[in-house]
Order: structure tokens, then sequence, then C-alpha cells
């Protein structure tokens, strides 16, 4: 007696394509945009040579006299101060790995999980899915406990102080000649649009959550 033959059953799958974790466009197109502007701004920056000429330097001879100085070398150093204020703040970062780690989680958490997010796609965890204005409550939550409540915020808030103090220290003690205010204007329209581009770009990010 001959058995029949197994047949076994065919379903239809639909083939499901896979999205992107984060929405690739905006992502290239605010990195794009930001490295364009910190090009821009940095093209601006004056000579490092001219930063540390020791033959422009003088004792300010009294505490005015170091407050003008510090402002009109603010308005022509500006791009090498925010380079020297950066530099101190990756030295302190790199000198205390963990709270490089917590903040690189941090930032990544909102570009993956919310900046850069396609807003079609919902974010689930543990089956649980999660609309975007809790998945941004957790990520501000996240954010003050990891700047108020660990060593991140207060090792962020010294390294800044040290970097302005360079900065005021350096502005107090280089003595302005008459050429720094010829070259006064371009300097501030190269820093106003790396900061301005960065911002803007930013701003663009987020608009599209929104």
């Amino acid at each position: 007696m001959s058995t029949p033959p197994t047949t076994l059953p065919v379903t239809n799958q639909q083939a499901v394509q896979s999205q992107p974790p984060i929405n690739t466009p905006a992502f290239r197109t605010f990195f794009s945009r930001l490295s364009t502007s910190i090009r821009d701004g940095l093209s601006q920056r004056r000579p490092w040579a001219e930063l540390v000429d020791r033959s422009s330097m003088a004792r300010p001879e009294s505490l005015t006299d170091a407050l003008s100085r510090i402002r009109k070398n603010l308005a022509y150093f500006k791009v090498n101060y925010v380079a020297v204020v950066s530099l101190v703040l990756a030295f302190s970062l790199f000198s205390h790995p963990l709270s490089l780690l917590v903040l690189v989680g941090l930032l990544a958490g909102w570009m993956f999980l919310y900046l850069f997010r396609p807003s079609d796609q919902p974010l689930v965890v543990f089956g649980r899915t999660f609309s975007d204005r809790e998945t941004l409550l957790a990520l501000v939550l996240s954010t003050i406990v990891v700047v108020f409540m660990t060593s991140v915020g207060s090792l962020l808030t010294s390294a800044l102080m040290i970097g302005v103090a360079i900065v005021c220290v350096h502005g107090a003690f280089v003595v302005p000649d008459d050429l720094f205010m010829d070259d006064q204007e371009p300097a501030n329209a190269g820093l106003l649009s790396f900061l301005g581009g960065s911002a803007t770009s930013a701003a663009s990010a987020v608009a599209a959550r929104v």
C-alpha cells in the first residue's frame, strides 16, 4: 500500500526590508554641515606663533587695563581660544576614560534613539514600544543624572574653568596692537559662522523630530 506523498505547507512571506537604525540622510546632512562649519571657523584662526609671541606680552598696569586687554584679545583670538578650551576639555576627558565612556554613551543615546532615528520606526525595548515623548523624557532624565549626579559634570565644569582661566590670563598679558582691530570683523564673522552653522545643524535635526 503506497503512502501518500507528504506535502509541506508553504506560506507566502513578504520580504521585510530592515530599516537602518538611524535616519541616514539627516545623519549625513548634519555631519556634513558640522564639518563644513568647523573647517570654515578654523580657517579664520590666528597663527599659533602669534598667540605665543612673548614680545607682545607685558604685565597689565591695572585691573581695568587687564579687562580691556581681555576684551580686545577675545575679539581677535576667538577661534584660537575656542580651540584651547576644547583641547583642555578633551585632555580632561581622555585622562578619565570612565567619564569619557559615559559621556559618549549619553551622546550616542541622543543621536541613535532620538535625533536621527527614523520617525516611522518606533523604539521597542524588551517588547515595549516607547513614544517619542517617552524617549525624550528618558534621555533628559539620563542627561540630568549623568551631569549632576556623576563625576562627569564636575569634570566638565573644572575643565571649562581651567580653559577659561588660561584664556583670561593670556588675554590679560598680551598687549593688543592696532593691527588686531583691523582684522577683527573677519575673525568675528568666521567664528559666528562656525558656531551658528553648528547650532543650525543641531536645531534642524531636533526640528525633524518635532
